[in-house]
């Protein structure tokens, strides 16, 4: 709309705009996302979680170099950009990963729920901090919405703050700001780079330290005792949540900006509950159903100009 125009006209509400690709896309990583915990718990039930964590690695990185070398091949980046680029990749694999695995391992489901809630509105303020993104209203409101819905989602399990629980509480809080400044870093870069070559070489530089922190745990894994099942569930959540969603997000991050994308995030909780509820039996409660629609509104708001 032009700002020149010497006639005054009444403004009408801004309707919202219409689901983009991106939009399906970034909700497609976020059924992924929340169905995977249900996944990951199976198959902890003979595969010790860091021994989890390294093979998966192994074979997304691997499964992720050879992807990027088919559709791409090699090509040089800048000195700057590669290093920028690493750094993101031991945020947002290295550290994060280690961060969040440890800190379940010290506190409870419901904790780590309730203490990365708030990660959509740190992506938020360090975009606008950093000068990448701009806060809108809409989208302000948006989070609040989805936020205050996402801890009704993940608090009707019950947390258990204290003492015992710190140093796990501490880890979780920790790996929330690690995917917060990974998402920012990523808007960061541009869109001069494809989604793929970035999210390939974050995975390629945050991906051994993950691996070789595994391999003890999978030296001494009792492969007897692993069924089928659970080796499918390796290879699955390393090639669709690693491989696949992680050049999605990527890729809809540079379209939609970082604080828009991360939006999306809260409802990761409420596919979890839904995807626990038809495979374990976990009925949701009503605080539940609230916080899924506060989600929605949330997300519905946002997306107004």
């Amino acid at each position: 709309m032009s700002t020149s125009s010497a006639t005054t006209t009444v403004a009408s509400p801004a309707p919202a705009r219409a689901f983009s690709a991106s939009d399906l896309a970034i909700i497609g990583v976020v059924i992924i996302w929340g169905t995977n915990y249900t996944v990951v718990k199976e198959a902890l039930g003979t595969i010790p979680p860091l021994a989890f964590m390294s093979l998966r690695f192994a074979i997304a990185a691997v499964a992720m170099g050879a992807l990027l070398w088919v559709v791409e091949g090699w090509k040089p980046l800048p000195m700057k950009v590669f290093l920028k680029l690493t750094a993101l990749g031991l945020v947002g694999n290295t550290v994060y990963q280690l961060c969040f695995v440890l800190g379940l391992s010290h506190t409870t489901a419901a904790n780590s729920g309730l203490l990365t809630a708030g990660t959509p509105v740190l992506v938020a303020a360090l975009g606008a901090l950093l000068g990448v993104e701009r806060l809108t209203r809409p989208l302000v409101t948006g989070l609040s919405l989805a936020v205050v819905g996402m801890l009704l989602v993940v608090g009707a399990r019950g947390p258990e703050l204290g003492a015992a629980t710190w140093l796990g509480d501490g880890l979780i809080l920790a790996s929330g700001l690690c995917w917060a400044v990974y998402t920012v870093g990523i808007r960061s870069v541009g869109t001069e780079i494809s989604a793929l070559r970035i999210t390939a070489i974050t995975m390629l530089t945050g991906a051994p330290v993950v691996v070789l922190a595994g391999v003890p745990a999978v030296l001494e894994m009792e492969t007897a005792r692993v069924d089928f099942g659970a080796w499918a569930s390796v290879v699955y959540s390393a090639l669709v949540p690693l491989v696949l969603s992680y050049f999605i997000w990527g890729r809809t991050v540079q379209r939609v900006g970082s604080s828009r994308a991360a939006l999306y995030n809260t409802g990761i909780p409420v596919v979890a509950a839904l995807t626990a509820w038809a495979v374990r039996g976990e009925q949701p409660t009503v605080l539940q159903i609230v916080g899924a629609g506060l989600i929605l509104a949330g997300v519905l708001l946002s997306r107004r100009k």
